[in-house]
């Protein structure tokens, strides 16, 4: 899931400390049944979820309401039944055929080897990273196919319903051969972790890194490959549709698309970044990131998309579209600038240039399970000296922008953006509680040092 955004101002990887096994992941040993099941519901709704949005799209002019007092009348399954997606053998085959052809660039393309952050049990994986080389090929071959005339390049916007069906059962077939693995083959036993119920390990996770053999790393395949990378090709593929059937783009299409295709280049031109996020460092894998990887990210993120292809946008003014893209190209810079000046501090540690100074840190240490005792950076200057989460803030001003071009106040259009807001706010809370228990009276410094989250004088 986007699951762009990194976890702290940190400088130095992060040690398999005297806590980790409170640290790492979500919640551990000790949950109620109640509190398991209330926390594992997404398994069910998610999917629901994804059903009443297509449905609301597709037959019910993206208004949330009019789905609303049609389920009133008519019950769920009927509306569903009538408007739902529809699973087809074509759609089943066309996401096998996604799944495959990205597995072998995952494998076979080249790419710089890099390590990523050592896990709770002291284990430093590498990965190779041919994300940028994936993606390009990939669009490459789509844009040929369609030239040739080989494939429709609206094809994935023609074939929308039976697609959302087969990716809807292929997360949750990937999540139960997570689920099962974590049993039967771990990669790393001793990277694991129980909950005592297993709907909630269902649904977030055992294992922290599955692997099958000793490269092919499911998390970062499915989240990177599978997810990040079709991004864009549903955005192409809804644009050419608008062409094929109105003879026209909306230039709110257009500016979305170049924004959207702006976020995800950045995606993968940084994907070394990715290896020390919340996703690849700290999630454990299981439904929320394997669902959410093949279902969730490819319908909910290109929502804008999807909606601007299908309906006929309304009068948006060029003034309103000129306001709003700005922002956005502006939301990137700020993006791309506090991750590189973070990533400029990891590197080069006190050594660091931040705006042509030297970068300042306030110096935190810990002791790893061995008795080790360490030292991390915290990065005080910069974008990190104003905000203490200065990348979640320009991601969410950024998203604001992309769902603010479609110049619709339908609650669907603005899906991915109130996502956003609230995975953000819930990761910010999530990693400065772990940071806390890990840096205690250092971690209190930092705060005071950088008093505000995300925006200063507001939160």
């Amino acid at each position: 899931m986007d699951t762009r955004t990194a976890t702290s101002s940190l400088t130095s990887t992060v040690g398999d400390n005297l806590k980790a096994k409170i640290l790492w992941g979500r919640t551990g040993a000790g949950r109620s049944f109640l509190r398991s099941l209330l926390a594992s519901t997404p398994v069910v709704l998610a999917p629901l979820a994804s059903i009443t949005t297509f449905t609301t799209l597709t037959a019910f002019d993206g208004s949330f309401s009019a789905y609303i007092a049609a389920v009133a009348d008519q019950g769920f399954w009927k509306i569903t039944a009538q408007h739902g997606p529809r699973l087809t053998w074509q759609g089943v085959a066309a996401v096998a055929c996604w799944v495959s052809f990205q597995a072998l660039l995952f494998l076979y393309l080249p790419g710089p080897v890099r390590k990523g952050q050592p896990t709770p049990a002291g284990h430093v994986l590498t990965y190779r990273l041919n994300g940028v080389y994936s993606w390009v090929l990939t669009h490459i071959i789509y844009f040929s196919l369609g030239w040739t005339g080989l494939l429709d390049l609206a094809f994935i916007a023609r074939n929308w319903s039976s697609l959302i069906a087969a990716m809807n059962i292929a997360g949750l077939l990937a999540s139960v051969l997570a689920f099962v693995k974590a049993y039967t083959s771990p990669t790393h036993p001793d990277d694991r972790k129980f909950s005592g119920s297993s709907i909630y390990d269902f649904y977030m996770g055992i294992e922290l890194n599955p692997r099958f053999g000793p490269d092919f790393d499911f998390k970062l395949f499915t989240n990177g490959h599978l997810g990040m990378m079709v991004w864009t090709l549903i955005d192409l593929s809804f644009t050419a549709y608008q062409y094929e059937t109105r003879q026209v783009i909306d230039p709110a299409l257009i500016l979305l698309t170049i924004l959207q295709f702006l976020y995800v280049a950045d995606f993968f031109a940084n994907e070394e970044w990715y290896l020390s996020t919340i996703d690849i460092a700290h999630d454990h894998y299981g439904f929320y990131l394997s669902w959410g990887c093949f279902c969730f990210l490819p319908t909910t993120y290109t929502i804008q998309a999807q909606y601007l292809g299908m309906h006929h946008s309304s009068d948006i003014s060029t003034l309103h579209l000129a306001a709003v893209f700005t922002l956005g190209l502006a939301a990137y810079v700020v993006f791309r600038s506090a991750n590189s000046q973070r990533h400029r501090a990891r590197l080069f540690g006190r050594k660091a240039l931040i705006s042509g100074k030297p970068a300042e840190f306030i110096t935190a240490s810990y002791t790893t399970a061995d008795g080790t005792r360490r030292e991390s950076l915290l990065l005080v200057s910069g974008w990190w000296g104003w905000s203490r989460h200065a990348n979640y803030t320009a991601d969410l001003v950024f998203s604001y922008c992309m769902c603010a071009l479609v110049g619709s106040t339908k609650v669907v259009v603005w899906t991915y953006a109130i996502w956003m807001t609230l995975i953000l706010v819930h990761r910010c809370l999530r990693d400065e509680k772990r940071l806390g228990d890990k840096y205690g009276d250092k971690w209190a410094e930092y705060c005071r040092r950088v008093p505000w989250r995300f925006v200063p004088g507001v939160w």
